[in-house]
């Protein structure tokens, strides 16, 4: 199973970006996929989850800004940030579990697949 998250950059404050995390080898219909974060010596953070249904979760810190969703045909998750601010730079990663409950998706700990990050830097 792997987990590549893309779409990262550099982008000044109230723009936008676009992340992707394409799946391979994974049972991906049925996955519920959560969005982490992890700021320069800080711990994961979530940022926003997506049911196998695509019914969306947000952080508050992100709520009204970051939008998810999903394509079950390409395999592949979205990540919408839009209103960036500089808060919000941080190498940011995908997980995906298709066995984790509800009440455990807010921990990066509790999924069974992980993929590598992509930098977003948010700049003032």
């Amino acid at each position: 199973v792997q987990l590549q998250a893309s779409g990262g950059g550099l982008v000044q404050a109230g723009g936008s970006l676009r992340l992707s995390c394409a799946a391979t080898g994974l049972a991906f219909r049925s996955a519920f996929i959560g969005w982490f974060r992890q700021a320069a010596g800080k711990e994961h953070e979530f940022v926003a989850g997506i049911t196998k249904g695509g019914i969306g979760t947000a952080a508050n810190a992100v709520k009204g800004r970051f939008t998810v969703s999903r394509d079950n045909a390409k395999n592949t998750v979205y990540l919408q940030m839009n209103s960036l601010e500089p808060e919000d730079t941080a190498v940011y990663y995908c997980a995906a579990d298709s066995r984790i409950i509800l009440s455990s998706t807010r921990k990066i700990s509790n999924y069974h697949y992980k993929g590598q990050g992509t930098l977003v830097t948010v700049s003032s």
